[in-house]
């Protein structure tokens, strides 16, 4: 198996922040930075995977590119995409985010030798009527308001809190899109759990609130999880709290469900296996994503129709995507366009490998 990587810089299309980011906001003219690999066997079999930067965990290009840098690709096989997993995931330097991305390829690539899509060598549900909400970081007033004019064909609008202007950005939201349902990420920026209840019981006073993720900070105690998701009036989902199946005993206790993120999970053979057990727990799922190309958000499109909740709208923040697939009119995924080829039916805009 031969591999190519090349790193890529995504442009935004608005300043982007969070919460958990609120002091270090990525601005319109800073990239965001992303990596994408080919592997390539002897007979010529190519799979195509990415591997976004997380700031948050310290996934950064340079991280990723020598974990990529330095495994043997001799022991990665279309043929064998499990066997492939456990010796990445044995390695000492393991990334999710680098383990994301080969996952993908190996999938990609073992999906177009069976000739079958991701979804369909996986056994996953088609992805049909899936509708993925669409984000507003935070920002001033003024510019929330030009955002949300923006968005005004999404269905379903996610609003970034924990900045200082809140209840101007929550009575903008029910006055430009008062029909949209409406789901709150406070990606912890509330600290204990009476202000998160405090919070929470406000948003209550807002139409069409369908539920909040992540009111608390990560590291936060699960009984204070438990005690805030007995007593809140709305779902609370999990986001930083949740990477993968080891964290569903904590999420179970604290949360209604989980955010599942390829890049977190280290790709989309442990998303499945996450979001199908917390499933069985009886948990809301979501797939979400971070800042990343279409063909990301493809990947994880493979897997939509499993879940309750979609927030796949990375590619659409940005404003250079350098990939095609899975399209998104009106908040709606769509496959109709998408090409043919690969497993994750994907391709590129602009040349990305020679």
């Amino acid at each position: 198996m031969k591999i190519e990587i090349v790193e890529f810089d995504l442009l935004l299309q608005h300043e982007w922040n969070i919460a958990s980011l609120l002091n270090r906001p990525r601005t319109t003219g800073e990239p965001s930075k992303t990596v994408f690999l080919k592997l390539e066997s002897d007979s010529g079999q190519v799979g195509f995977g990415e591997c976004p930067t997380a700031r948050r965990y310290g996934w950064t290009a340079p991280v990723i590119w020598r974990f990529l840098e330095n495994l043997n690709p001799a022991k990665l096989s279309f043929e064998s995409v499990d066997e492939s997993m456990r010796y990445i995931q044995s390695l000492a330097s393991y990334i999710p985010a680098a383990a994301a991305g080969l996952n993908m390829a190996l999938l990609d690539g073992a999906a177009s030798m069976a000739n079958k899509s991701v979804s369909e060598w996986l056994g996953a549900p088609d992805a049909i009527n899936s509708v993925t909400s669409f984000s507003i970081g935070i920002d001033s007033p003024e510019k929330v308001r030009e955002k949300l004019l923006e968005a005004r064909e999404f269905p379903i609008i996610k609003i970034k809190l924990g900045g200082p202007n809140d209840v101007a950005v929550m009575n903008l939201t029910e006055e430009i899109i008062p029909d949209a349902i409406l789901r709150v990420d406070a990606n912890e920026a509330w600290k204990t759990p009476d202000e998160a209840l405090r919070k929470i019981e406000w948003l209550t006073s807002y139409s069409n609130v369908e539920f909040v993720e992540q009111p608390m900070p990560s590291n936060t105690a699960v009984a204070r999880n438990a005690w805030l998701k007995e007593r809140s009036p709305l779902p609370i989902i999990a986001d930083e709290s949740f990477h993968g199946r080891r964290d569903i005993p904590y999420c179970n206790e604290g949360f209604h469900g989980v955010n599942a993120k390829l890049v977190k999970t280290g790709g989309i053979s442990e998303a499945f296996l996450a979001i199908q057990e917390a499933k069985a727990l009886g948990m809301k799922t979501m797939l979400g994503c971070m800042i990343e190309s279409s063909l990301f958000i493809s990947a994880a499109a493979h897997l939509a129709g499993l879940v309750d909740y979609l927030d796949l709208d990375g590619a659409l923040l940005t404003s250079n995507d350098p990939a095609l697939g899975v399209s998104i009119d009106k908040g709606k995924l769509s496959w109709d366009q998408a090409p043919r080829a690969h497993g994750l039916r994907t391709g590129w805009k602009i040349p990305i490998f020679s």
